[in-house]
């Protein structure tokens, strides 16, 4: 949805969306790093990799922009965000 500004140029509106997603599925997406704290993304088995692609491509199918992901001992949270389209209402 586009909106007139309060300059009187065009704003976009958006609509946000936050997911939780638990540990359970990410068993060493987060915690895969080494003692020293060295934490490289090869070092992520492909399999855990590949649950967080279908996350992202799902959501993105659907027009969600991720915005950020916060990792924690519980699992990690996905902030999205998506433009709200004006629909011809008549």
């Amino acid at each position: 949805m586009k909106v007139a500004g309060p300059y009187g140029g065009i704003m976009k509106k958006f609509e946000y969306d936050i997911t939780k997603y638990s540990a359970s599925e990410f068993t060493h997406l987060v915690y895969f790093c080494t003692e020293q704290g060295e934490c490289k993304f090869d070092q992520i088995p492909e399999d855990q990799t590949r649950v967080l692609n279908e996350v992202l491509n799902e959501k993105g199918a659907r027009g969600w922009e991720l915005v950020d992901l916060a990792f924690g001992h519980d699992g990690l949270v996905a902030f999205w965000k998506r433009e709200l389209v004006l629909t011809d209402r008549k």
